[in-house]
């Protein structure tokens, strides 16, 4: 009877003997520094963001509805006092250069500052640019509010804000990934719930309205570890 061939022993393994690692193919990667914004980019982002902000401000003040954050703020003491809305809303920002400062860097504060200079000065100017002879109230909410939320997301992308709450809204989002416009949303809906002594409820829900359509924009649009150019 034939006996079935045995196979032959498997050769002991050497003591030390590494199974190779395989490293990541980064040739397709894009350097970082290739990805960063050049400064004429960050000009013009600057530039186009406190724009779009300004003319959704513009059209709020308009319709007499309010927005949340240092402009927020600065809106109330305008309705109250009749003061320059630009200039209240330039002062109110300065505390919170400190913080920029300190947290966000130089770069960061720098551009800020720049921000909230440009987006005082618009909102000066547009009026003397802009009329509207027919605005609804709603349509102020909704498309000053998106008009607001696109120009803050550039200025977010290019590692600007506009000082008070913003400082503040997008360290939390660095420090401990909350996202920017949840966190802002809380802090404007405050604000303007807030202002019942000085509007009426239609104009306050309205506010909310275009407080919600701001910040939608961004929740949506900027997550942390989405957008990498920095």
């Amino acid at each position: 009877m034939a006996v079935a061939a045995q196979p032959a022993p498997l050769p002991p393994a050497k003591p030390h003997q590494r199974l190779p690692t395989l490293q990541p193919d980064k040739s397709s990667e894009p350097e970082l520094a290739t990805l960063r914004h050049r400064p004429y980019e960050d000009v013009q982002a600057l530039i186009t963001g406190t724009l779009f902000v300004a003319l959704g401000i513009v059209m709020f003040g308009h319709s007499g509805l309010l927005t949340g954050g240092t402009a927020g703020i600065a809106f109330l003491i305008h309705y109250a006092t009749g003061w320059n809305f630009g200039l209240v809303f330039f002062l109110i920002n300065l505390p919170f250069y400190g913080l920029a400062w300190r947290r966000m860097g130089r770069a960061f504060t720098l551009k800020t500052f720049a921000a909230v200079g440009l987006l005082s000065l618009f909102v000066n100017l547009l009026p003397k640019l802009v009329s509207f002879q027919s605005l609804s109230p709603a349509f102020s909410a909704v498309m000053g509010g998106l008009l607001m939320g696109a120009g803050m997301l550039m200025l977010f992308r290019h590692r600007a804000s506009l000082g008070g709450f913003n400082v503040l809204v997008l360290y939390l989002q660095e420090r401990f990934g909350w996202r920017a416009g949840r966190i802002q949303m809380a802090f404007d809906c405050a604000i303007v719930l807030g202002s019942f002594a000085l509007v009426d409820w239609q104009h306050v829900a309205l506010s909310v309205l275009g407080a919600v359509m701001l910040n939608q924009t961004l929740a949506t649009n900027h997550r942390a570890g989405r957008y990498m150019t920095l």
